[in-house]
This record gives structure tokens, C-alpha cells and sequence, in this order.
């Protein structure tokens, strides 16, 4: 570049300071394909030293190179160049054109402001421009405005053609893995018989587990690994083994290739300006009805169109962030659907000692519990909610359901009667064109072009009655047959109490019924009232009494009230027994039961004897030693000395001399007992 325009504006002070050469091509495409413009950019150094400016003096700021020149984009290059700029360091600025400086008018408007102030020379192949002359102002600002519109003609030109290829399904893309282009540019599966068995084992382990999570198991737990095509750089087009993640699961599921469509514009650039005056570019997805192109059935696939939009489904019940409550692996059958009546807020589950399940009331965790929430057993609610959906669906239920159901099948029967007769009309055309075109004679060319041509349209006309056909069936599903539904309903029983069915399956059967689940306020703490709101809009409510680990029946607390004064623990577990009663976790009584709830309760025990002649209780034995009876009463409990227990639970010692000395020889062997002033046997202790 030879700079003549102009050169008498360079003055000493110019000289005095910085030459900068600014370096920039928008993409890395260009730098490693256009290296003619790379490398004049870079001789722009040799024309500063020829105007005046040492080696020394000649400062490079390539950053840039690959990095667009529009607005927002991250050039650091620019500002690199705009801060010496500000700080009077630069004295001239070098470039092919000025087009390279910035593609945005704002940007552009901000640099020539700067020159102007901190009067900073812009040196191109046209000349030189002194930012303090009006003239060399205008001029640039128009220069400046004029690049942008170029770069906006280019955009809209190549994004035409795009946008046309697009339409056609023919602009290529970068294809997912499983997929290649052939010599004629279709697509086509990956002929590598690995990388196909890799993709269907990602869509049959979804079918399976209903879950990205469950796939990406399914593949580590035998060890299976994805395949991944590398684009650009060295590794280009190569073909890499690796763990198979969540993310790749999702761009595989959500992916329209892999069921055979081509799409176009499903995702856009969303532009935002950050609180520094920067602009931050970021990725979105747009909805599949706002996609700029979706043409169906493109190329073979390795799911249908039906399946993929089913897997959308899934996902999305699958979303909790979005609200969905997925059935989970847990215990409880009601997990997600349940809802405390008091708030309004979900329930979710707690998990005790000893496999022991509640509900909980969410509200607990941000402190805004009402008086009225309640934390109930599971068992308590999803027994009646299984039982509820057992009694629903039965052969008597089924048989009033049928006649709706043969009243629907009618409806969709009507619907296609239609596309299926016009199948037909088109059919025995396409069949008489046929017949006509067959008896021509082969050498009356003209009339053998002719009916060619009709039975050419004849089948064309045929192909679209058979889509239409297809499409309205597809949009109305057949529905289960009568014998279907009769066995469903008498196998479930059987399947619900199946060992081998899994918690998972039970809550997605119930969810097909069952909307959500309320456990609505009630003034007795013994009782739980369970509302259901079923999937038809119909709503049942059921009030049971609450049972659980320790909760006592409450008749079986009025019996041992009644008669815990005058009878032991161990009567009466024998009369809560014969009675039928269980204790609150489904056991039969026993001593330590009945015990247990008089401590729970304060009911006391009778007063008997507690000792026989020639025992001692621990209180005794405990003041004759010298110890405290908390020593005596753990040496009886771990068993290391004899006793033996008595009316109501009350240890009795025998006070022979040879237990007397077993006991002695305890205390002088045990060095953390507290000790005490003994007394003799005849005092009362």
C-alpha cells in the first residue's frame, strides 16, 4: 500500500508517539484461506516506517483475527485499541480501509470522536484522515455508514440463498451422529454397523426406562460406549469413542434427524446488553411450531415421527424444573400428586428409621406452616388410594365404559370412511389409466405419451389420498379392542400385587387414572381425610383413621387405661390380644408393648408385691453395696448378675449369700460406680 493522499498531515507529534497496525479477518475461514489479505495487513508495518515512524515505534494488534467486526462482538484487539487511544499513546492508525476498524456505526462513530480529541491520525489506502478536520469527518462517517450497509446487503444475500436451499431440504448441515451425506449429497444412515447399533440402543433403552438418566445408566452399567463425529480442526471428520453423558442423550431425543425430518431455523441468536454498554450473544431454541423448516420423512431414520414426538412427551413430564413430577423409585405410591389442603403446597416424602415413609407437608421447610398441616403415613394413604383405583377399574366399571368407548370408535370409523373411499376412487384410476396405457400400441408413440402422462398424474393423485388416509389415522390413534380392556381389567389385581412390579410402574399406572391426591383438613388427629381428583374431572373423598409406627389404636389405649391399675402388663397384652387389637405397627402385644404405652401415656402400674422372701429389689440392693441403683440396674440389664423379673416388669434379686457375693465382687471390680453409705439389711431403704 502506497499512502500519497494527505501525507503532509503527518507532523513530528504524530512521529513522536505509537503507529498502531490493526489486524482483523472475520473468520478463522479467511485466515486460513485468505492469507493475501493477512499478510498485506501485516505490510502495513513496513508503510508506517517509510512515513516517518521507527521499528520500534510500530505497534501489531492482531487479537482480532477470525473475530467478526459488527456490533457486539468481543474483539479484544479493539479494545486494546481504544484504550492507547485514550491514553494519547497512538499517533496514527494503520489499515487496508477503514471497514476493518468496525462493521458498526456506533463503534465506529466512537473511535473517530476519540481520534478527534486525542488528535489521532486514520491512515488507509485512500490516505490520510485528520479527525480534526470536518471534512476527513464526514467523509469517514459516510465511509463508516456504507460498511455497514454492505455488511448488511451480504448478510441478506447469503442468508436468501441459504434460506432457499433450506426450503428445498437440500442446504447441507452438520450431521448427528448415525447420519453421513452420500456422493449425491442425500442423507443416509452411517454404513459403519457400530455406530448404528449404538444409536437404537439409545432409543430402545428410552423406550425402556423412560428417562435420559435411565439411559445413560443402561450404558454404563454394561459398560457401552457413543460414538462422536469431531468437526473442524485437525481431528475433522473423524470418528471418536467416548462415555455417553446426559447432554448427549437429550440432543439425541430432541434431535428431528433422527426421526427422519429435515429442519431448519430451530434455534436463534438472542442479543442482550450487559450493565458495562457490552453485547452478549447467546443461543435459544424456538418452539417446533416456529421453525423456519420442517419437512417430514427427508431420509430414512431411525425412529418415526410418532415416536419422536412421544419421546417430547416424556421429556417434558420428565422436566421437574418446569413443574412435572415424574414417578420416581421410592416406596411411596402417591409421590408428586399429593397436596397438602390445609396450604396448598406439595407434600413430599420423608424416610424414618426402620424403611418407615411419611408425608410432609413442603410449607415446613420456609417456616409457613399452617396449625391445620399434617404429616401422615404413607401406608395410611396409599392403601385406600390403591384400593380406590382397584375398585375402579373392574369388569362391571369396564362394561359401562365399553359403550363409550364403541361410541368413540364409531366417531373415528366416520372420520376416515371418508379418506378410505377417496383411496379407493383414486385407486381404480390409477388402475384404468393403467389398463389403458397397457393396450396402446407401442409404436402410436403421440397416444402412448399421452396416457403415459394421465396415468403418471392417475398415481400421484394416488399417493396423496394414501398420505391424507395415513395422516388421519395417525391424528386419531385405533383405540384397545373390548376383549383388551375385559383382560385389563382382570389382570390388574394381579399385576398391582404382583412382588416383581416395581414402585415406578404402580405410579405411573395410578397417574393414568389419578390427576392428584389432597389430604383436606380434619378435626380429629386420629383421622385423615383423603380427597381424589381424578383424570375425567370426577372427585372422591375418603376419611380413615391414621395408623402408623406408634400411633396406638385408640381403643387399645382406652384398655389399658381402664385396666392398667389393677392388671399387669402382661394380662394386658393377653386381653388386647384375644380382643383382635395390634399394636400401631401391625404387631401383636406383648409386655414391652403394654409398657411402652403406659409410658407414653403415664398410666400406672398396679401396686403388688414386688419382691418374694429372701429377694431384695434394686433400690435394696443398690443401698446395702453402697452404689447407686442406675450401676445395679445395667449389671442386671447387660446380664452379668442374677435377677429376675417380677409383677409389672420389676427386677426381683435373690439375697442369698452367694449372689451377695457375686454382687461385691462386682462393685469392687467396677472403679466408676459412684459410691454411697451403705446400710444394713434391716434398714428400711
Amino acid at each position: 500500500m502506497v499512502v500519497v493522499n494527505g501525507s503532509s498531515k503527518i507532523t513530528a507529534g504524530h512521529r513522536s508517539r505509537a503507529a498502531v497496525v490493526y489486524v482483523r479477518q472475520s473468520t478463522l475461514i479467511q485466515v486460513r484461506e485468505h492469507a493475501e489479505s493477512t499478510a498485506r495487513q501485516y505490510g502495513l508495518s513496513d508503510v508506517a516506517v517509510e512515513l516517518g515512524w521507527t521499528a520500534e515505534q510500530v505497534i501489531v494488534v492482531d487479537a482480532d483475527l477470525g473475530v467478526s467486526g459488527r456490533f457486539g462482538s468481543e474483539r479484544d484487539g479493539f479494545r486494546e485499541l481504544i484504550s492507547r487511544v485514550c491514553l494519547g499513546e497512538v499517533g496514527a492508525i494503520f489499515g487496508l480501509e477503514v471497514s476493518r476498524l468496525a462493521r458498526s456505526s456506533a463503534e465506529f462513530a466512537r473511535l473517530l470522536e476519540l481520534a478527534r480529541l486525542t488528535d489521532t491520525l486514520l491512515i488507509d489506502a485512500d490516505g490520510v484522515y485528520d479527525l480534526g478536520d470536518v471534512n476527513d469527518r464526514l467523509l469517514l462517517g459516510l465511509k463508516g455508514s456504507m460498511s455497514e450497509a454492505e455488511l448488511h446487503l451480504l448478510a441478506g444475500r447469503l442468508h436468501g440463498a441459504k434460506l432457499a436451499a433450506a426450503h428445498r431440504g437440500e442446504l447441507r448441515a452438520q450431521l448427528p451422529v448415525g447420519f453421513v451425506y452420500d456422493l449425491d449429497g442425500h442423507v443416509v444412515i452411517d454404513p459403519d454397523e457400530q455406530v448404528r447399533t449404538a444409536v437404537e440402543d439409545l432409543f430402545a433403552e428410552f423406550a425402556r426406562t423412560g428417562s435420559a438418566f435411565g439411559v445413560v445408566k443402561a450404558f454404563a452399567e454394561t459398560g457401552r460406549l457413543f460414538p462422536q463425529r469431531a468437526y473442524g480442526g485437525v481431528w475433522a471428520g473423524q470418528l471418536k469413542w467416548g462415555k455417553l453423558g446426559h447432554y448427549r442423550v437429550l440432543q439425541a431425543l430432541k434431535n428431528p434427524v433422527y426421526a427422519g425430518a429435515y429442519a431448519y431455523g430451530r434455534s436463534y441468536d438472542k442479543r442482550r446488553v450487559q450493565p458495562d454498554g457490552s453485547v452478549r450473544s447467546a443461543r435459544r431454541k424456538r418452539a417446533r411450531d416456529e421453525w423456519t423448516v420442517l419437512i417430514p420423512e427427508h431420509h430414512e431414520g431411525y425412529i418415526s415421527w410418532q415416536q419422536f414426538l412421544d419421546n417430547e412427551v416424556k421429556l417434558a413430564a420428565n422436566h421437574t424444573a418446569a413443574g412435572a413430577r415424574p414417578p420416581r423409585e421410592g416406596l411411596a405410591l402417591c409421590q408428586g400428586i399429593i397436596y397438602c389442603g390445609a396450604c396448598g403446597a406439595r407434600m413430599g416424602t420423608r424416610y424414618g428409621k426402620r424403611h418407615y415413609v411419611f408425608y410432609v407437608c413442603s410449607s415446613a421447610r420456609d417456616q409457613a406452616q399452617s396449625a391445620q398441616c399434617r404429616s401422615v403415613a404413607m401406608s395410611t394413604v396409599d392403601d385406600v388410594v390403591g384400593k380406590l383405583l382397584l375398585d375402579a377399574v373392574t369388569p362391571e366399571q369396564i362394561t359401562a365404559a365399553l359403550a363409550v368407548a364403541d361410541e368413540v370408535t364409531e366417531r373415528h370409523v366416520r372420520s376416515n370412511r371418508a379418506a378410505e373411499l377417496a383411496v379407493e376412487r383414486a385407486r381404480y384410476d390409477a388402475d384404468r389409466a393403467e389398463r389403458a396405457f397397457n393396450q396402446v400400441e407401442p409404436e402410436n408413440r403421440l397416444v402412448a405419451r399421452s396416457l403415459e402422462s394421465r396415468w403418471e398424474a392417475k398415481l400421484a393423485a394416488l399417493a396423496e389420498a394414501e398420505a391424507a388416509l395415513e395422516t388421519a389415522r395417525a391424528a386419531k390413534p385405533p383405540l384397545p379392542s373390548r376383549s383388551t380392556l375385559e383382560a385389563l381389567a382382570a389382570d390388574l389385581p394381579r399385576l398391582w400385587e404382583d412382588p416383581h412390579t416395581s414402585p415406578r410402574d404402580r405410579k405411573r399406572l395410578l397417574r393414568t387414572l389419578i390427576a392428584d391426591i389432597t389430604l383436606l383438613p380434619t378435626e380429629h388427629r386420629g383421622q385423615v381425610r383423603i380427597g381424589v381428583c381424578w383424570h375425567t374431572g370426577a372427585t372422591d373423598e375418603i376419611t380413615v383413621d391414621r395408623k402408623g409406627p406408634g400411633r396406638t389404636p385408640t381403643t387399645a389405649v382406652e384398655i389399658i387405661s381402664r385396666y392398667g391399675a389393677v392388671k399387669t402388663s402382661a394380662q394386658l397384652a393377653e386381653q388386647l390380644n384375644t380382643a383382635g387389637l395390634a399394636t400401631g405397627k401391625g404387631r401383636p402385644w406383648d409386655t414391652a408393648a403394654v409398657a411402652r404405652v403406659r409410658d407414653t401415656y403415664g398410666i400406672p402400674a398396679p401396686r403388688t408385691a414386688a419382691v418374694r422372701e429372701g429377694e431384695v429389689s434394686i433400690a435394696q440392693a443398690a443401698a446395702q453395696l453402697g452404689v447407686a441403683p442406675k450401676a445395679v440396674g445395667n449389671w442386671i440389664r447387660k446380664g452379668q448378675l442374677p435377677a429376675r423379673r417380677g409383677a409389672a416388669g420389676r427386677w426381683c434379686i435373690p439375697w442369698d449369700e452367694a449372689t451377695q457375693e457375686l454382687y461385691r465382687q462386682q462393685v469392687a471390680n467396677s472403679f466408676r460406680v459412684t459410691r454411697t453409705v451403705p446400710t444394713t439389711a434391716g434398714e428400711a431403704v
